[in-house]
């Protein structure tokens, strides 16, 4: 395996006892062998009550998924990913995504770690031919609604140029979840408005991503949509990014699926096969837990350097805490994007409580060509950056880095690097699954049940109570 992520922790390690990293190691190896078991238990009739729900299906999903496309091509589901959303990528010039939390974070951090910055302001041609990408049913924010319906309206006049069409995936499990449901229903009114309600066009360019049963799934079995994508049983919201949810969105987009799904397939060997030391899954792992336990250190920073992996934080966000926050535990996890956020939060990592372990998340190579400090004439040189002369942007990057962990050692200030070569494909998908790992990890080792979220649920539920007063 090459080009894999690494996960460099010498920093933290300095500022605790190692004697406490030895003692963990039987819990941490007991807990990898308790995730081991659960996928065993998947197929049981007989799941014990404290392992409900068990969403452990994503560890071994990315190989599955392969093995399932080297074996039978087109039919196999990644052959109809990819065949679905060649459809729409020649049929339509604006992709809208409606999904909340785990049905739409992972895409947006596959979309913001993988394509270009500016995406929507290309061209068609140096988009490569792929659509524009929005996302609704997130919220239930009137204005923000009202202003992608009104794009909508005012730039595709014309339903039959390319450039002017329009297509939609909507990606709920049940099909409850009030916001996705109502992005639902108003954009269906938009798309049928535009392409006519009983039209081709109002069937083939909506696909349903779900459960195998449901409200959407109803509704689909209904309206007769061409195709609809499962949200497989075991495996959980949060934890879906590498099935049709974050697969088919990614799929329209151009992004290459079989690397994403090698790079996250090879992390799971990785961390079921190696010793701690050569295994990032369960060096972060231990980190972040003996720096809560033995430091009361609760706060999580992912430390992005570069602002394309803000998303992918935001990402881990949610996953962190809605995972671990149970039963009065759970760290709280923060993401900032540096060098932007040193000047905001910085001064309160620096100096403030010393309850935030600090974890830099690090692309060597920037996929564009290094760009120069420019050198001006001495009489325009007051911003005095003629100093930088054979500087490039990224030396002016890896300063700041080493510039800050150094500032925070100083201080006593924990912090670790996870260093990514360079941002592709399978490299964001070994990230994705060494998080996800590392969180169920993680639960097992506290006795928390990783999956499932009764927090979020009662909201939901007074909501509802609410709305039908």
């Amino acid at each position: 395996m090459t080009n894999f992520i690494r996960y460099d922790d010498s920093a933290a390690r300095k500022l605790i006892d190692e004697k406490w990293y030895e003692e963990l190691q039987p819990a941490l190896m007991a807990a990898r062998e308790e995730m081991l078991k659960d996928i065993e238990l998947l197929g049981s009739d007989a799941i014990p009550a404290d392992k409900q729900p068990l969403d452990a299906g994503f560890q071994n999903l990315p190989q599955q998924l392969l093995d399932e496309y080297e074996s039978q091509g087109s039919e196999s589901l990644l052959g109809r990913i990819e065949a679905k959303a060649q459809e729409l990528r020649e049929q339509s010039d604006r992709f809208v995504v409606l999904g909340i939390g785990g049905s739409y974070m992972g895409m947006r951090a596959l979309f913001e770690a993988l394509c270009h910055p500016l995406h929507n302001e290309l061209t068609r041609d140096q988009r490569g031919g792929v659509p524009r990408l929005y996302f609704e049913g997130n919220n239930v924010d009137n204005d923000s609604i009202t202003a992608l319906q009104e794009l909508l309206k005012t730039s595709c006049l014309d339903p039959k140029d390319v450039l002017q069409r329009w297509s939609m995936t909507v990606i709920s499990k049940s099909g409850g979840t009030l916001e996705t449901a109502l992005g639902f229903r108003l954009f269906r009114e938009s798309l049928d408005a535009y392409y006519g309600a009983d039209s081709e066009e109002s069937r083939s360019l909506v696909v349903p991503i779900t459960g195998l049963e449901g409200k959407l799934r109803n509704f689909s079995n209904h309206k007769g949509y061409p195709e609809v994508f499962p949200i497989p049983d075991n495996v959980g919201g949060r934890f879906s990014v590498f099935t049709s949810v974050g697969l088919f969105p990614a799929a329209v987009l151009g992004i290459d699926l079989k690397a994403l799904l090698q790079g996250a397939a090879d992390m799971t060997r990785l961390f079921n096969s190696q010793p701690m030391g050569d295994n990032p899954v369960l060096d972060y792992t231990a980190t972040c837990h003996l720096f809560e336990r033995e430091k009361n250190v609760s706060m999580r920073i992912l430390s992005t350097w570069g602002k394309r992996l803000e998303a992918l934080g935001l990402w881990y966000d949610q996953l962190l805490a809605e995972s671990l926050g149970k039963e009065e535990k759970g760290a709280t996890p923060l993401t900032v994007v540096n060098t932007r956020d040193l000047h905001s939060r910085g001064q309160q990592h620096q100096e403030g409580v010393r309850d935030k372990l600090i974890t830099n998340v690090i692309v060597e190579r920037p996929d564009s060509e290094p760009i120069s400090v420019p050198v001006v004439p001495e009489e325009e040189n007051q911003d005095q950056l003629n100093k930088l002369k054979g500087k490039t942007v990224p030396d002016v990057l890896s300063a700041a880095i080493e510039g800050t962990n150094q500032a925070y050692a100083d201080v006593h200030r924990p912090t670790a690097d996870l260093i990514l070569p360079n941002l592709d494909a399978y490299t964001v998908g070994q990230t994705l699954q060494m998080l996800m790992l590392a969180t169920v990890l993680e639960g097992r080792l506290i006795n928390i049940n990783p999956y499932g979220q009764p927090g979020v649920e009662a909201y939901k539920k007074n909501m509802q109570e609410v709305l039908s007063r």
